[in-house]
């Protein structure tokens, strides 16, 4: 019932607007031909300040990028050159000087032989028990 009554009412409204010679115009400018406004103009700048901005730091990641990654990539090889070189020159593992606060352990770890971290490294890391009181 609810329905049919709500066309009833709006159906005299309905045939009003069919009747009426002239259709209103909503939410357009008040010249159909206004040409360039203030808003257009403004957003025209926009854009185009998106697209030069756009193709500059299109040119830097391409032309600048490479290049410095190509220098720190350079400059790491040779720092990591550098340190293996002064390993080279130190005693080896063995015969270095173990200190009480080298690889104190409180309990055993759960993995492997209980002695080794994770992040052990035969190349690196050493640990005698015999050294350390």
């Amino acid at each position: 019932m609810l329905p049919q009554r709500q066309l009833l009412r709006g159906a005299p409204r309905f045939a009003a607007r069919l009747r009426s010679p002239v259709l209103q115009r909503r939410l357009a400018s008040s010249t159909p031909q206004a040409g360039e406004n203030a808003f257009v103009r403004e957003r025209r700048a926009v854009k185009e300040h998106a697209a030069s901005t756009t193709a500059l730091w299109r040119k830097i990641s391409l032309f600048g990028v490479p290049p410095c990654l190509l220098l720190a990539g350079f400059n790491a090889y040779t720092l990591w050159n550098e340190h293996w070189e002064h390993w080279s020159h130190m005693p080896p593992l063995e015969e270095r000087v173990e200190y009480p606060y080298q690889n104190i352990r409180s309990r055993n770890y759960s993995w492997g032989d209980g002695d080794k971290t994770l992040f052990w490294n035969e190349s690196v890391n050493y640990h005698n028990h015999d050294k350390v009181k």
